[in-house]
């Protein structure tokens, strides 16, 4: 269909049955006039949050587990939601940062793999996904066993410490099903399976909210059983997807069983999962820094709780925008396979709109609500007013969110480990940019401000604040200076190459 043909369709017709064929010939004629970007922009929007409205269900109820726990604890006494902060900040925030960096290889390779038809291969990178996994769990479970030691080494008081530990021990049984869900949640996203995973996702809540009231409340438990709800709650999540995949005939093509081809040529794949860990890492443990720094301020109980209060809140935030950015992932994977250049650039342009648009009413939620987000943790009046005071930085972070995680996550979805060489790549990049940010500039700031001047709590997240600047402005010069179609046809060009017997480990094996 020439450009011609397809115009006036785009213009008058229903663009819902549009091809993304269709429209990336649309795309290639310039000027695009006004009223048919914006026709496109509906039909792209249409697609985007079909996948984002589940997308985003499963990204902030999944977090809304550990939210939850954390609640209930706050609830008990100032030091024991300290405890349970620093663990779910320091230690498993730690984990979290591991498996959801290596999760994310999954997602791009899968994605892409979806978009070419590449089915059995998809299986394959599961599997594999799930042997590294489980290995990085094994290795993490040293750290929540012993993670009494490595708080107060990170300078953290004796007591706070003690109930750090006691609740990090509990949520062992937690790690192992966190690591199964993380690539298993990839695996079915990547092939636009994301309704049943919202289903999933409010059922278990739901559930998680009356076993941890049961556990804390009325067995009176403590750490250990709000602890050990949430680690019931995930494994519960993890049967329900595993039986999805296992016998759904939506799978039927993507998991053919278990092979050993999971366990040929796996260091490759590794490469390119700790080449995404760590891209992922340097950015998620900034935030877990600022909660350990600020257990070393003058009154540390009450600097953590407020601390911790605003970060679960600015990360509840983040989840909605990190399910929003999976489902523009989605979008660009497929598109990126299917060799729709075009397509897959609009899809970053609505996107990143979109979130901004977002952002800014979170914002003004967080500033009309800001003393009742904090009652919600705690009935102190200090932790109370130490937490209102925070708000307005949380607000700055929270209009940041809705253009930092989309612009990262996009960079990455486009010039991702299948396309571009590793050592040269853009995890590389980014992983650079969120060094020199965060931790060459953001967290010397913060120290500098919360520990040699008055602002104490307030300083460590100035610090912050200006760190998500730098990486944002940086990020928009990189995107703007990029060539999109020059990488994107790289992606779909060794994708094509490969021949139907090829799997997508000898195409990894190609561009080491």
């Amino acid at each position: 269909m020439g450009s011609a043909e397809c115009q006036p369709l785009l213009l008058n017709g229903d663009i819902s049955t549009l091809s993304s064929a269709a429209v990336e010939e649309a795309l290639q004629y310039r000027p695009v006039a006004p009223r048919l970007y914006l026709r496109l922009a509906g039909w792209e929007s249409r697609l985007l949050w079909l996948l984002s409205g589940s997308s985003i269900t499963v990204s902030i109820f999944n977090y809304m587990l550990s939210f939850v726990t954390l609640m209930f604890t706050g609830h008990m006494s100032a030091l024991e939601l300290a405890g349970a902060s620093i663990a779910t900040v320091g230690i498993q925030g730690l984990a979290y940062g591991i498996m959801l960096g290596m999760a994310s290889a999954v997602q791009t390779v899968c994605g892409q793999a979806y978009g070419a038809k590449r089915y059995r291969a998809m299986g394959i990178m599961f599997q594999k996904a799930l042997i590294l996994h489980l290995g990085a769990a094994v290795i993490l479970t040293f750290l929540y066993w012993y993670s009494g030691a490595v708080l107060e080494l990170l300078g953290q008081t004796k007591s706070i410490a003690t109930q750090g530990q006691i609740f990090a021990r509990g949520l062992i049984f937690q790690l192992y099903a966190f690591t199964l869900s993380c690539p298993m949640q990839r695996f079915l996203q990547a092939q636009n399976i994301v309704n049943p995973l919202a289903y999933m996702a409010v059922a278990v809540f739901l559930f998680h909210i009356l076993l941890t009231w049961v556990a804390v409340f009325v067995l009176d438990f403590g750490l250990l059983g709000a602890a050990f709800a949430l680690g019931i709650s995930w494994w519960i999540l993890v049967i329900l997807q595993g039986l999805y995949i296992v016998l759904s005939p939506s799978c039927k093509h993507t998991w053919t069983g278990f092979s050993t081809e999971a366990f040929k040529g796996i260091w490759p794949y590794f490469k390119l999962t700790v080449a995404s860990a760590v891209m992922l890492c340097l950015e998620i443990w900034y935030n877990q820094l600022i909660v350990l720094i600020s257990g070393l301020l003058p009154n540390p109980t009450i600097a953590l709780d407020s601390i911790s209060i605003c970060t679960n809140y600015w990360t509840w935030d983040l989840q909605f925008m990190l399910g929003l950015g999976t489902a523009a992932s989605i979008r660009v994977g497929n598109e990126l396979g299917a060799a729709n250049a075009k397509v897959a650039k609009f899809s970053v342009v609505v996107v990143t709109t979109t979130s901004i648009l977002i952002s800014i009413f979170f914002t003004a939620i967080v500033l009309i609500f800001r003393s009742g987000l904090s009652k919600l943790f705690s009935t102190d009046s200090e932790v109370i007013e130490a937490t209102s005071n925070l708000t307005p930085l949380l607000a700055i972070s929270v209009f940041l969110n809705g253009i930092q995680p989309i612009l990262s996550g996009n960079l990455l979805s486009f010039l991702n480990p299948i396309s571009v060489a590793i050592g040269s790549g853009w995890q590389a990049i980014v992983a650079y940019v969120n060094l020199a940010t965060y931790y060459g500039v953001g967290l010397p700031i913060g120290c500098v401000l919360a520990l040699k001047t008055s602002l104490g709590a307030a300083g460590i997240w100035w610090g912050m604040i200006v760190g998500v600047l730098l990486q944002t402005i940086t990020l928009i010069i990189l995107t703007s200076r990029t060539d999109w179609n020059l990488e994107v046809t790289k992606a779909a060009e060794r994708l094509k190459k490969s021949g139907n017997e090829e799997t997508l480990d000898q195409v990894v094996d190609g561009i080491q």
